[in-house]
């Protein structure tokens, strides 16, 4: 199954006043803390399941973790569903490196 990926360049640096995109962040809570892009919507990969309908499936869905591992395993999980959604690719680490901004806390 192929996944579509995008990445942390092609990709607004808050997603705070993006109405037709969620971005999906599947780390940990400590992970969430550390640094997040502001405006992600915040649900740990083993939640997501559970909490489907807190997320926007019309809007275009954006998943993001650490350095993609949970994002492609959500995207797979999502697209045996009939769920589209993207994986950023290289996840936070990647985002980091391009130097984009990040909120941490809670």
């Amino acid at each position: 199954m192929d996944i579509e990926q995008i990445d942390v360049s092609a990709l607004p640096d808050d997603f705070t006043e993006v109405p037709d995109r969620v971005l999906l962040d599947v780390r940990e809570d400590d992970e969430w803390e550390l640094g997040h892009v502001r405006g992600a919507l915040h649900i740990p990969l083993d939640d997501v399941p559970g909490r489907l309908d807190e997320i926007d499936l019309d809007a275009d869905l954006l998943v993001i973790c650490r350095t993609s591992g949970r994002s492609f395993r959500l995207a797979q999980y999502l697209a045996q569903r009939g769920i589209d959604g993207v994986v950023v690719r290289g996840g936070m680490v990647a985002w980091e490196a391009a130097d984009k901004p990040f909120d941490t806390g809670r």
